[in-house]
């Protein structure tokens, strides 16, 4: 919707935005309040408050609990190389500096891992703790350290722990950071201490923000009830294998496929491909109403966690050393998540002075604020880097439920029940019962209206004895116990390709796409993770009857019949979320909704393009493949678009725009600008309308600051910009899934799906795709008239495509002055959606970036020392400190720092050092 809406609309939408408001986000309008009347307090508030927290970097502090000095160096972006002579001191250090940079993160984490978030934040975010707690993360994370994890892990964990406490000890929340001390305003809240639970359960939460396809489950089931099943494949057509390469090329897979054709496949189970409809018919509109439902569920989960699981993507690639001007392999990454302030990723390198059996790790990379080890990096002879695989672990389960239990199999089984205590800041506890079936919790308990449509529900003959209606179950392997915690530690000393893969084996959540390379010139490729096999006949895409045997799993692939390669022959291995393996040369389906190969298939073409002729690629050459902002969606619209007759001469002049456009989504790019406002209102003409009422939710519309070039949001003069100008209709997010569907859609030019009404003051009806491509360019016209202005002289897309860096509590709400105090922003960004540069925007909600790459990374395995690397945001977590987002504007350009590993190279950036003392 337009800035311009009546007055009657504002007040609706003030409304509504309140309400979202109170949905997701971690702070009360008292709490921002507070912090303001605490300026008032003068300049020792002000000034004395925020310098406390911030860390010691020079001279020495002693640690009880270490075996021996440590030493700590930090660079001139903050960025700490630590030097300890045991594994245990090493880990310890870790815990000690991350806490000194980020310990109100690493907090807000656990809390929200836990389902305590209440407990900080107050009633505002009771709703969001029945849900995590219903998932029970921290339970499994527990469980974890009690029953999977190594003797070792367990060691490097208490260690880490006893870092971190050693760092709160003593120290009041003002002394921790500027948060604490504006929380002080409000209750009594106090940091805890740390213990090693706290530091897996982070595991759970990137797990659910890379976990797959549930929200397409979601969507296909709710299709149903207005779209037939050829509709339904046009919006989710078949991956184009003969067009965009999948990862794995050279696999060999023909015993393997031999041996599941006759049946032999172990605790395998069996797999079909293709899309079954028989699950979603099963309880009709009683599905299509939970799952509704659901929506709004899954829109409260915090922010902090992710754009739940929506578009979110990563680049990784490897080169061999016989294509390098090296001649030693090099490797790139680039994690794409929602953006963050701080990031994410905190950067830091860990360092045995002498490896040997007490002290193993040499390691440098990027970590999680809260975990020890490094999670991407490399070590003094491997490097790895790491994509979502995209693989579907998640399971939606629709359940009949019947008095104290539910209907498996003809027979009632209770629940599985357990009562959870949330306690409120400044309010009283609550207490929830969390009802699980044999195939995970009720999600449908955490929502009022979920349970009164389930009880009124009506069915068909599936189950004509309904009960107490019905509810849907998450079936996650995230939810069971695992070995992922192990696998970082062992990852981290991995000295081979053998080592690697027998680490990587033991990463079972979330599953990834893991690249390798290493010093002795080889590369390499691992799908690891706990991977589900389905029943003939069910193939995960849509919800199942969960009283039904026949849709529960059938158990996992075994590990040594995953997708890997090894020094492929072609020399170079791509992996950016697409299809992993041909489905015609493997026998499992591993998903049915791969990432459609977009970016995958430019960062292949780059390559060659390179090596072509006998071309070499350098460390710079890696570095501008992760910055290209080509459009490939523009490359097949454009020339369609510039063959359309405009009669209007502003709208012509725009569409002159295209001539002679490179398709290049640079930030100052006008014609970049005119064509993603053309892309977007294509979607919303051609398919808005069409989706079903249940997909037209509140989550379709966002609250976006009006387009303006400087200074903090306010957020009185927010607007709800949504998916249509009708707020009842939906709108795609136009990622690359998208891209496929208009691709193979374009010669049909009478498609039903390119027919529109005539609709208020807009153009009159469209009968194909030409009509409907010309009047998306008028609507696409005027829709950048109002927020860029008439003259198109000063469109840019970085003028719609922005980046804000929020803090994720404070920083989300309130007055314009707490705002600018705690976040930062915005910058003007290229690149786009499923572009290699990948600066995500979403379609339902306007043109602003949601997620980025989190970082990224070349490392050059000739001379570790050559290496690059770049963060979002900075070291620091404290709003004031010069490392807060002192990267971001080289991130924002493009470039990267220098990535010290060997000692001289270390000793050489160091700006402080800091001893820590026994």
């Amino acid at each position: 919707m337009p800035p311009n809406t009546t007055a009657s609309t504002g007040r609706k939408a003030r409304k509504s935005g309140r309400k979202k408001g109170r949905k997701a986000r971690l702070v009360v309008l008292v709490l921002v309040l507070a912090i303001i009347g605490g300026v008032a307090y003068g300049a020792y508030w002000s000034i004395s408050t925020v310098r406390a927290s911030f860390p010691q970097t020079k001279g020495s502090i002693t640690l009880d609990g270490l075996s021996g000095p440590v030493d700590v160096k930090r660079d001139n972006y903050g960025i700490p190389q630590i030097y300890a002579s045991s594994d245990a001191d090493l880990f310890m250090a870790q815990g000690y500096v991350q806490a000194q940079d980020r310990f109100y993160e690493m907090d807000v984490r656990r809390h929200m891992t836990s389902g305590r978030l209440s407990e900080m934040f107050g009633k505002g975010q009771v709703k969001n703790d029945k849900f995590l707690r219903t998932l029970g993360w921290d339970r499994v994370a527990k469980e974890e350290y009690d029953t999977k994890l190594s003797a070792s892990t367990k060691k490097y964990l208490q260690a880490y722990a006893k870092g971190v406490n050693a760092y709160l000890k003593g120290k009041d929340g003002k002394d921790i950071s500027l948060e604490y001390a504006a929380l002080g305003f409000t209750n009594d809240y106090k940091p805890e201490q740390w213990t090693p639970v706290d530091s897996v359960a982070w595991l759970k939460a990137m797990a659910w923000d890379l976990r797959g396809n549930m929200q397409d489950e979601i969507d296909r089931a709710l299709m149903t009830s207005r779209l037939g099943p050829k509709q339904i494949k046009d919006l989710y057509p078949d991956y184009p294998y003969s067009r965009n390469q999948a990862i794995v090329q050279e696999g060999q897979y023909d015993e393997l496929t031999q041996t599941f054709e006759q049946g032999d496949s172990g605790t395998s189970g069996t797999s079909t491909s293709g899309t079954t409809g028989s699950s979603t018919s099963t309880a009709g509109s009683t599905l299509e109403s939970q799952l509704s439902g659901l929506y709004n569920v899954l829109d409260d989960v915090p922010t902090a966690v992710g754009v739940n699981g929506q578009g979110i993507g990563s680049n990784s690639w490897v080169v061999a050393g016989k294509y390098t001007i090296t001649g030693k392999p090099l490797l790139a990454n680039d994690p794409h998540l929602s953006a963050s302030l701080p990031s994410v990723w905190y950067q830091m390198g860990l360092h045995c002075r002498t490896v040997s059996a007490k002290c193993q790790y040499d390691v440098t990379g990027y970590t999680f604020s809260g975990m020890p080890g490094v999670v991407i990096g490399h070590n003094q002879d491997i490097a790895w880097g790491m994509t979502n695989s995209g693989v579907d672990v998640t399971d939606l389960y629709l359940e009949k439920l019947s008095g104290d239990g539910y209907l498996y199999d003809d027979t009632v089984k209770p629940f599985k029940s357990r009562t959870e205590t949330i306690k409120v800041a400044g309010g009283a506890s609550k207490k929830i019962v969390v009802r699980e079936t044999n195939n995970g919790p009720l999600l449908s308990d955490r929502d009022d209206e979920l349970v009164k449509v389930g009880k009124k529900a009506t069915v068909d003959t599936a189950a004509p004895d309904r009960g107490d209606g019905y509810g849907i179950a998450l079936r996650w392997t995230a939810l069971d116990a695992g070995t992922t915690m192990d696998a970082v530690f062992a990852i981290d000393k991995a000295s081979n390709w053998t080592e690697f893969r027998s680490a990587s084996a033991l990463f079972d959540v979330p599953s990834q796409n893991l690249v390798y390379a290493d010093t002795d010139n080889h590369i390499g490729y691992t799908l690891p993770g706990r991977i589900p096999t389905r029943a003939k006949g069910d193939d995960g895409s849509i919800p199942a009857p969960g009283w039904d045997s026949k849709y529960a799993w059938t158990g996992f692939i075994k590990q040594d019949e995953l997708p890997y390669e090894f020094d492929p022959t072609r020399g170079y291995i791509v992996t950016a979320n697409q299809a992993v393996v041909d489905e015609d040369k493997y026998p499992y389906t591993l998903t049915t909704d791969w990432g459609y190969g977009t970016r995958s298939q430019r960062i292949t073409d780059l390559i060659q393009s390179k090596i072509k002729g006998g071309g070499k690629i350098s460390t710079d050459d890696m570095r501008q493949m992760q910055l290209d902002n080509s459009s490939e969606i523009a490359k097949l619209l454009v020339p369609k678009l510039l063959k359309i007759d405009i009669d209007d001469k502003d709208v012509r002049e725009a569409q002159e725009l295209l001539e002679g456009w490179d398709y290049t989504q640079d930030a100052d790019s006008a014609a970049a600008a005119y064509f993603n406002a053309v892309w977007r209102n294509i979607l919303k003409l051609g398919f808005g309308n069409k989706l079903p009422k249940e997909l037209r939710v509140e989550s379709q519309c966002l609250w976006v600051d009006p387009v303006n070039d400087t200074g903090p949001v306010d957020d009185t003069k927010k607007v709800r910009e949504c998916g249509q100008r009708d707020a009842d209709q939906a709108q795609p997010d136009g990622g690359d899934r998208w891209f496929e569907v208009v691709r193979n859609l374009m010669n049909d030019e009478k498609s039903e799906w390119w027919t529109t009404p005539k609709s208020g003051t807009r153009p009159g009806a469209t009968n194909n795709r030409d009509d409907l491509f010309k009047r998306a360019m008028i609507d696409a016209r005027w829709e950048l008239t109002s927020k860029l202005g008439k003259d198109i002289d000063t469109w840019s897309w970085g003028r719609l495509h922005r980046l804000f860096l929020k803090n994720q509590t404070l920083g989300t709400d309130g007055p314009g002055i707490v705002q600018y105090i705690l976040n930062r922003g915005p910058w003007k960004l290229g690149g786009g959606e499923a572009t290699v540069n990948a600066t995500g925007w979403n379609a339902a909600g306007g043109y602003g970036v949601v997620w980025v790459p989190s970082m990224r990374m070349v490392v050059n395995l000739d001379d570790l020392d050559k290496s690059k690397w770049i963060n979002l945001t900075g070291a620091s977590g404290h709003a004031f400190s010069a490392h807060y987002t002192d990267q971001t504007g080289k991130w924002v350009d493009g470039e990267l720092l220098p990535w010290s590993f060997s000692d001289k190279a270390v000793d050489d950036s160091t700006s402080d050092t800091l001893v820590l003392k026994p």
